[in-house]
């Protein structure tokens, strides 16, 4: 009974899924109209094909019979039948290749077409979707699905034309008894049944091991990366790696099998009973013509439509199976498609101010992140004034580089308001506000690309612009481990691609406080900026990086006191609130937080 509900419930789910199709398919038309209208006339024609070519064949064949049996020569008319089949069939097979160029043009194109749209509103959706992981199954399946559902989009193809073909085979073996067709029918529904119920196992299947198909890659990227090696080794983690990732595959292994083993015992029966139904039909014909009711050249043609429209209709089935179970694994790209970020800008939205004339103000602000109950910030209150720096200081966790991320419009409060010279950040045009920030994060992106390219991130349309990426490198002392490069700004960076050179922490680094340079925006954000630098290169950074903000507004998050003491304001985090304010001295003076902090590092160094 069971076993009953998940097959009926399966086909609900797949005829369901099929209501997929129509999206996709115009994705596929618009990443190519022209092949697609192409392609779909060939298929027409194409499809004719075979019932023409049976016809011709058994005109020919009762033309022979007739000119043996009465001892007369065949007619004219014969050879030109000959030429035609002949004809039909070159013109056959250039239609074939034809129309496999066409679909491996369409390939190309749906490809990179649906990768582009994929990539683009990825790029689109809020940060706080990429910190959930049920959103990176989803994005892992719909990355998957945006290219491996070709087959689908194929078998729409082939479908037209195995209807078209089957259509007009069905049609001639009615002409001459319905029971054929029928026997047809009857000996191939249960096979297609059973394939179906099959199919959307092997769907269900893959969506419960998704997490730990995942898990497996992680398993073998981390198994086998340059980044790991030096703690698998001293940590001698290489048999906990190899067991965890045998178990796991193994679990996957052993279901593989299992629905493979069910599914071989019952296509086999299956199979046997569609085969019945073909020869049934078969000896049906046979026992027609031996009784005189048909001749010989009908006897090909009919034996000729019953295996290939046997051969479609099977083909109909399979394709009509493939393509609801294929929609099935597109669930999760039209899902993904249909997601829309919340943080956007308005219509109408006002432009960044040009000066900034009060600078970034939090009023009450509350910020949790998506699945927890936590609040990162609770009712904060900040200012940070035009052409002011300041220091954001506190224990990893109190909520530093949320603050930033909220600042930015990463992220938006759950609670309370950010302005930005008295408006909220909300209605202002993000690109436009994106342009007058310029934020290095700790975890910065070391993007495996050339040197120039490292660096024109910050400012992507102006990579041609070598003087001004050499002027930003200059400021942040990226410059001269450039110049060491052996191909300088076109050197590759990072160890993935052929005769690239990878950098120090320090070194990269300095190239990401290039990027933010080169933006030459009114508000500068570092958080942890210094953290791979030698304490030298720390200082000479910050000397820098004191005059290149000058009129400015700047924040930067750094554990390094000597840092911070630069700064004209310092604020100290704790538990998602302001605990303390002021400059060095006043903080020290008050023996607070920053105090005991400033002390415990000092202490360090003595």
């Amino acid at each position: 009974m069971a076993e009953t509900r998940r097959f009926w419930g399966g086909w609900r789910e797949r005829l369901a899924a099929l209501r997929n199709v129509p999206p996709v398919l115009r994705i596929v038309w618009q990443s190519g109209p022209l092949v697609v209208a192409l392609g779909l006339v060939l298929r027409l024609v194409s499809s004719l094909i075979p019932l023409a070519a049976l016809w011709i064949t058994k005109l020919i064949i009762d033309g022979i019979v007739h000119a043996v049996s009465s001892h007369q020569p065949v007619k004219p008319v014969f050879w030109w039948l000959v030429a035609a089949e002949f004809a039909i069939a070159i013109f056959g097979s250039f239609l074939g290749r034809t129309i496999d160029y066409l679909d491996a043009l369409l390939a190309d194109k749906y490809t990179r077409h649906i990768s582009i749209q994929v990539m683009k509103h990825a790029a689109e959706l809020d940060l706080t979707t990429y910190e959930d992981p049920v959103f990176y199954d989803r994005l892992e399946r719909a990355r998957v699905q945006a290219t491996d559902r070709l087959g689908m989009i194929q078998s729409i193809g082939r479908l037209v034309q195995q209807v078209i073909t089957a259509a007009s085979l069905s049609v001639s073996i009615l002409l001459f008894s319905p029971w054929l067709l029928l026997l047809l029918i009857a000996g191939i529904l249960p096979a297609f049944l059973g394939e179906s119920h099959f199919a959307f196992l092997g769907y269900a299947r893959n969506f419960r091991q998704t997490p730990i198909r995942r898990e497996l890659d992680y398993l073998r990227v981390l198994g086998g990366s340059r980044e790991a090696a030096k703690e698998l080794k001293l940590f001698g983690l290489k048999d906990f790696l190899i067991g965890r990732f045998t178990r796991l595959s193994d679990d996957i292994y052993r279901e593989n099998v299992d629905l493979a083993r069910r599914r071989l015992i019952a296509g086999s029966f299956l199979s046997m009973i569609g085969t019945a139904g073909y020869y049934s039909a078969y000896v049906y014909v046979i026992w027609r013509t031996v009784t005189g009711s048909l001749t010989i050249g009908t006897l090909t043609f009919l034996t000729g439509a019953i295996v290939q429209a046997s051969g479609n209709i099977q083909q109909i089935f399979s394709s009509l199976s493939s393509i609801a179970d294929q929609a099935l694994f597109l669930t999760d790209l039209l899902a993904f498609f249909e997601m829309q970020p919340t943080i956007r800008s308005k219509p109408n939205a006002l432009p960044a101010p040009r000066p900034i004339m009060r600078g970034f103000e939090f009023r009450n602000v509350s910020f949790r992140y998506p699945g927890t109950s936590r609040l990162v910030l609770n009712c904060l209150d900040f200012h940070l004034r035009a052409g002011e720096r300041v220091a954001l200081i506190g224990e990893n966790g109190e909520g530093k580089t949320t603050l930033v991320k909220l600042m930015t419009r990463l992220y938006d409060p759950v609670e309370g308001q950010i302005l930005l010279d008295g408006v909220d950040l909300r209605e202002y045009n993000l690109e436009d506000l994106y342009r007058e920030i310029g934020v290095i994060f700790q975890d910065f992106m070391r993007y495996e690309m050339t040197a120039r390219e490292n660096v024109a991130v910050g400012r992507i349309d102006e990579i041609d612009n070598l003087p001004l990426l050499k002027t930003a490198a200059d400021k942040s002392m990226a410059n001269e481990v450039i110049e060491r490069l052996p191909r300088d700004y076109d050197q590759m960076l990072g160890r993935r691609f052929e005769n690239g050179v990878d950098l120090s922490g320090g070194e990269w680094q300095k190239i990401a406080l290039a990027r933010a340079y080169l933006r030459d925006a009114q508000v500068l954000i570092l958080d942890e900026p210094t953290a791979a630098l030698d304490a030298r290169s720390e200082f000479e950074v910050f000397q820098r990086f004191a005059e290149l903000t000058a009129g400015k507004s700047a924040l930067f998050i750094s554990h390094r006191f000597s840092t911070v003491r630069m700064a004209d304001r310092i604020v100290v985090l704790h538990k998602g609130r302001i605990a303390e304010d002021g400059n060095h001295d006043t903080l020290l003076n008050l023996g607070g937080r920053y105090a005991g902090m400033f002390e415990m590092q000092a202490a360090n160094y003595r």
